[in-house]
């Protein structure tokens, strides 16, 4: 299952993650997501766990709950083509 994590710290990394959910059981992948142009953190991240009991437990735990100075939100992650789309734009040549 994917697990969509936000509001976590600056300083928080990938690692962290993974450390933090593997308290819940095992963990196929943890990523905090960067800025491509500064590098910083975008202080949201995904984690992949293998087991869906597993993955439950840990969103119903983890969800509103203090990690490294900052208030973290944890829920289950939406596919990418799920959610409205944004309205397509159209351009003209003259």
């Amino acid at each position: 299952m994917n697990i969509f994590v936000a509001k976590l710290s600056a300083s928080t990394t990938s690692e962290d993650l993974r450390t933090l959910f593997a308290e819940y059981g095992e963990v196929v992948s943890a990523n905090v997501i960067f800025d491509r142009m500064t590098g910083r953190s975008k202080r949201f991240g995904f984690v992949e766990m293998k087991n869906e009991e597993e993955a439950n437990k840990a969103i119903n735990e983890l969800n509103e709950c203090e990690y490294d100075n900052s208030q973290i939100v944890v829920k289950k992650a939406r596919p990418a083509n799920e959610g409205p789309k944004p309205p397509r734009r159209e351009f003209r040549r003259y």
